[in-house]
Protein backbone atom coordinates (compact mmCIF):
# COMPACT_ATOMS: atom_id res chain seq x y z
CA UNK A 1 0.00 0.00 0.00
CA UNK A 2 1.34 3.42 -0.85
CA UNK A 3 1.92 5.70 2.11
CA UNK A 4 1.77 8.86 0.01
CA UNK A 5 -2.03 9.01 -0.02
CA UNK A 6 -3.61 11.89 1.88
CA UNK A 7 -6.15 9.64 3.60
CA UNK A 8 -4.43 6.45 4.65
CA UNK A 9 -4.90 4.21 7.68
CA UNK A 10 -2.52 6.16 9.91
CA UNK A 11 -2.59 9.07 12.35
CA UNK A 12 -2.23 11.85 9.77
CA UNK A 13 -3.70 15.34 10.21
CA UNK A 14 -6.29 14.61 7.52
CA UNK A 15 -7.55 11.39 9.14
CA UNK A 16 -7.65 12.98 12.60
CA UNK A 17 -9.61 15.93 11.20
CA UNK A 18 -12.02 13.58 9.44
CA UNK A 19 -12.48 11.64 12.67
CA UNK A 20 -13.24 14.79 14.69
CA UNK A 21 -15.64 16.12 12.05
CA UNK A 22 -17.24 12.68 11.87
CA UNK A 23 -17.90 12.69 15.61
CA UNK A 24 -19.46 16.16 15.39
CA UNK A 25 -21.65 15.36 12.39
CA UNK A 26 -22.73 11.81 13.23
CA UNK A 27 -20.96 9.80 15.89
CA UNK A 28 -20.99 6.43 14.01
CA UNK A 29 -19.16 8.16 11.18
CA UNK A 30 -16.43 9.20 13.62
CA UNK A 31 -16.20 5.62 14.88
CA UNK A 32 -15.90 4.37 11.31
CA UNK A 33 -12.98 6.73 10.64
CA UNK A 34 -11.35 5.64 13.91
CA UNK A 35 -11.74 1.99 12.90
CA UNK A 36 -10.18 2.81 9.54
CA UNK A 37 -7.21 4.48 11.25
CA UNK A 38 -6.68 1.55 13.61
CA UNK A 39 -7.47 -1.41 11.36
CA UNK A 40 -7.11 0.03 7.84
CA UNK A 41 -4.14 -2.11 6.92
CA UNK A 42 -6.23 -5.24 7.43
CA UNK A 43 -9.00 -3.90 5.17
CA UNK A 44 -6.70 -4.18 2.15
CA UNK A 45 -6.15 -7.89 2.82
CA UNK A 46 -9.89 -8.38 3.45
CA UNK A 47 -10.80 -6.71 0.14
CA UNK A 48 -8.27 -8.75 -1.83
CA UNK A 49 -9.51 -11.94 -0.19
CA UNK A 50 -13.16 -11.10 -0.91
CA UNK A 51 -12.34 -10.24 -4.53
CA UNK A 52 -10.52 -13.55 -5.02
CA UNK A 53 -13.43 -15.53 -3.56
CA UNK A 54 -15.99 -13.64 -5.65
CA UNK A 55 -13.97 -14.27 -8.81
CA UNK A 56 -13.80 -17.98 -7.97
CA UNK A 57 -17.60 -18.08 -7.63
CA UNK A 58 -18.07 -16.21 -10.93
CA UNK A 59 -15.69 -18.62 -12.68
CA UNK A 60 -17.69 -21.54 -11.28
CA UNK A 61 -20.92 -20.09 -12.69
CA UNK A 62 -19.29 -19.59 -16.08
CA UNK A 63 -18.13 -23.22 -16.10
CA UNK A 64 -21.52 -24.48 -14.96
CA UNK A 65 -23.36 -22.52 -17.64
CA UNK A 66 -21.19 -24.10 -20.33
CA UNK A 67 -21.89 -27.67 -19.27
CA UNK A 68 -25.57 -27.22 -18.30
CA UNK A 69 -26.94 -29.43 -21.07
CA UNK A 70 -24.21 -32.03 -20.65
CA UNK A 71 -24.84 -32.20 -16.91
CA UNK A 72 -28.51 -33.10 -17.33
CA UNK A 73 -28.01 -35.51 -20.23
CA UNK A 74 -28.83 -39.11 -19.30
CA UNK A 75 -26.85 -40.77 -22.04
CA UNK A 76 -30.03 -42.22 -23.57
CA UNK A 77 -30.37 -40.36 -26.86
CA UNK A 78 -34.07 -41.13 -27.31
CA UNK A 79 -34.97 -39.95 -23.81
CA UNK A 80 -32.84 -36.81 -24.10
CA UNK A 81 -34.47 -35.99 -27.43
CA UNK A 82 -37.98 -36.53 -26.01
CA UNK A 83 -37.10 -34.42 -22.97
CA UNK A 84 -35.81 -31.59 -25.17
CA UNK A 85 -39.01 -31.69 -27.27
CA UNK A 86 -41.19 -31.61 -24.13
CA UNK A 87 -39.25 -28.68 -22.73
CA UNK A 88 -39.63 -26.84 -26.04
CA UNK A 89 -43.38 -27.58 -26.04
CA UNK A 90 -43.72 -26.28 -22.48
CA UNK A 91 -41.75 -23.15 -23.38
CA UNK A 92 -44.11 -22.57 -26.34
CA UNK A 93 -47.12 -22.94 -24.02
CA UNK A 94 -45.58 -20.44 -21.61
CA UNK A 95 -45.04 -17.98 -24.44
CA UNK A 96 -48.68 -18.34 -25.54
CA UNK A 97 -49.89 -17.82 -21.97
CA UNK A 98 -47.76 -14.68 -21.68
CA UNK A 99 -49.30 -13.34 -24.90
CA UNK A 100 -52.82 -14.12 -23.66
CA UNK A 101 -52.10 -12.38 -20.38
CA UNK A 102 -50.82 -9.26 -22.11
CA UNK A 103 -53.96 -9.23 -24.31
CA UNK A 104 -56.16 -9.57 -21.22
CA UNK A 105 -54.25 -6.78 -19.45
CA UNK A 106 -54.82 -4.54 -22.48
CA UNK A 107 -58.53 -5.43 -22.48
CA UNK A 108 -58.82 -4.57 -18.77
CA UNK A 109 -57.02 -1.25 -19.37
CA UNK A 110 -59.48 -0.37 -22.12
CA UNK A 111 -62.41 -1.44 -19.92
CA UNK A 112 -61.20 0.79 -17.07
CA UNK A 113 -60.69 3.67 -19.47
CA UNK A 114 -64.21 3.27 -20.87
CA UNK A 115 -65.68 3.10 -17.35
CA UNK A 116 -63.76 6.21 -16.29
CA UNK A 117 -64.89 8.04 -19.41
CA UNK A 118 -68.53 7.10 -18.76
CA UNK A 119 -68.30 8.25 -15.13
CA UNK A 120 -66.73 11.54 -16.19
CA UNK A 121 -69.43 12.15 -18.82
CA UNK A 122 -72.15 11.37 -16.25
CA UNK A 123 -70.52 13.83 -13.84
CA UNK A 124 -70.43 16.50 -16.51
CA UNK A 125 -74.10 15.88 -17.41
CA UNK A 126 -75.13 16.11 -13.73
CA UNK A 127 -73.03 19.22 -13.25
CA UNK A 128 -74.59 20.79 -16.34
CA UNK A 129 -78.09 19.90 -15.14
CA UNK A 130 -77.41 21.49 -11.75
CA UNK A 131 -76.47 24.86 -13.30
CA UNK A 132 -79.66 25.02 -15.34
CA UNK A 133 -78.10 23.75 -18.52
CA UNK A 134 -75.73 26.69 -18.73
CA UNK A 135 -72.04 26.06 -18.92
CA UNK A 136 -70.09 28.52 -16.81
CA UNK A 137 -67.54 30.52 -18.72
CA UNK A 138 -64.78 32.53 -17.16
CA UNK A 139 -63.03 35.23 -19.14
Amino acid sequence: MTQSALIRPDWTPATVALMVVGFFVFWPLGLAVLAYILFGEKFGYFKRSADEKAEAVRAGFRRARGCYDQHFATGNVAFDEWRREELDRIEEQRRKLDEMRSEFDEYMRELRCARDREEFERFMRERGAGTGGRASTTD
